[in-house]
């Protein structure tokens, strides 16, 4: 037996990008294996053989074991979704394992035409809806329910979190309560010669120490706000992502957590749930893109 791990040579051709467009990023792997007897000569039968897969840029934990096979069905692992006040939001789903979704009384149907760009299909839920169901390809099968939280914030500004899952999938996380921005500053210094060659004088306007390569990273402190124990596993995907946006300003930014403890938080000791993160803008703030 050979045992090859294909897994990161076809990650190479998973180019995740994200501008709140939610887009299937998912390819198609052929694997085609030609099988040889013991004196290596080419065995005939059944051979050469062909595999197909289809690929995300998902993982599994080490208890799943090998290969371990993900849902086929919702790609998310939480069945409680918080959502802003008359805003709508998304939810992945795997086509091939969906026939239909039910939001409130509004049935959407899912197809599957065979390509890429739809594998991953990102089904909106409307402005303070309250249940989505997912049932399966026999449209009489009940997968799961997920239970759907309107929020009103009043006083603080949601900020929405975007990261791949580990499902390969976009999902949604918004921070409902307090925020604060913080700006980290970098530079050099040196001393430089102030005296004019004329005069033998110099101005004492001017420093002897002079600052260069000037830069910054800024910094985003945010609250989830109170949420149930069942979205602790969301959090921890959040945290092993290697993929994470913003919604900030009007523009979706690539972010950094820069939080990299994770304390678990339960009702049973906690009583109320609150996670604080630290996200780190992905860029530096002076633009040096060259």
């Amino acid at each position: 037996n050979i045992t090859i791990e294909i897994g990161e040579l076809v990650r190479d051709y998973l180019d995740i990008t994200f501008n709140d467009d939610y887009l299937s990023h998912t390819r198609w792997a052929k694997a085609i294996v030609t099988y040889f007897n013991a004196a290596d000569e080419p065995y005939s039968y059944n051979s050469p053989q062909t595999f197909t897969y289809i690929a995300t840029d998902g993982y599994g934990y080490f208890e799943d074991g090998t290969n371990a096979e993900l849902n086929r069905n919702l790609l998310i692992s939480s069945l409680n979704k918080y959502i802003p006040e008359n805003t709508a939001g998304k939810i992945p789903i795997f086509a091939e394992g969906v026939g239909k979704v039910v939001i409130d009384s509004t049935t959407t149907e899912i197809t599957d035409n065979g390509n890429t760009n739809q594998k991953i299909q990102y089904i909106t839920i409307p402005q303070n809806s309250s249940t989505v169901q997912i049932y399966d390809t026999d449209d009489s099968t009940l997968l799961k329910t997920i239970k759907v939280t309107n929020l009103c914030e009043p006083k603080f500004t949601p900020y929405k979190i975007t990261f791949v899952n580990k499902f390969g999938a976009f999902e949604d996380l918004y921070f409902f309560k307090r925020s604060s921005e913080t700006l980290t500053v970098t530079n050099e210094k040196y001393k430089r010669n102030t005296v004019t060659n004329i005069a033998s004088e110099y101005s004492t306007s001017e420093g002897q120490s002079q600052l260069y390569n000037v830069n910054g990273n800024t910094t985003l402190n945010l609250n989830t706000g109170f949420i149930s124990e069942t979205m602790n596993e969301t959090i921890e995907e959040l945290f092993l992502s290697e993929n994470v946006w913003i919604r900030y300003e009007n523009k979706t930014l690539p972010v950094i957590t820069k939080t990299k403890n994770l304390a678990y938080r339960t009702v049973l000791n906690d009583k109320l749930i609150n996670y604080t993160v630290d996200f780190e803008f992905a860029f530096d703030k002076v633009n040096n893109v060259r």
